[in-house]
């Protein structure tokens, strides 16, 4: 059983909150730049296995490719995938391979779905960062 999700990470610097002595305005080296790319990621609960694909851009054919890629890893498993409700994930007229099945969560429930804590996860390492690597 896996959770899939995707999300958009850029190279705009998220700017958090940090602490600081009374007076002292800590600087942070900001970069305005709009370059991005997504990443779709598929994590197992159960024995950790993961599945991480960068690609820039969400549709339905940019699934499909995703889905076909995710099959080829360990082809003999047969793996549930939850998903969620985003329209680019309509599967009435996209190729399912014959090992994996795909599971909606309920709309707007985003809490039933680990992937996203993943992300935050990874989004909050990445604050107050700023890199010189464009991301295509």
């Amino acid at each position: 059983m896996y959770f899939q999700d995707e999300s958009r990470f850029g190279l705009k610097t998220l700017v958090g909150s940090c602490l600081s002595a009374i007076g002292v305005c800590p600087k942070v080296h900001y970069q305005h730049k709009f370059a991005n790319t997504y990443l779709w990621g598929s994590y197992s609960p159960i024995n950790g296995d993961s599945f991480v694909w960068g690609i820039n851009g969400v549709d339905t054919t940019i699934f499909e490719h995703y889905l076909a890629e995710f099959s080829k890893q360990n082809p003999r498993d047969y793996k549930i995938i939850v998903i969620d409700n985003a329209g680019f994930h309509a599967c009435q007229n996209i190729e399912i391979p014959d090992n994996i099945y795909l599971l909606r969560i309920p709309p707007y429930t985003p809490e039933l779905n680990p992937c996203e804590q993943v992300w935050q996860y990874i989004k909050q390492r990445f604050k107050n960062k700023s890199s010189k690597v464009l991301i295509i």
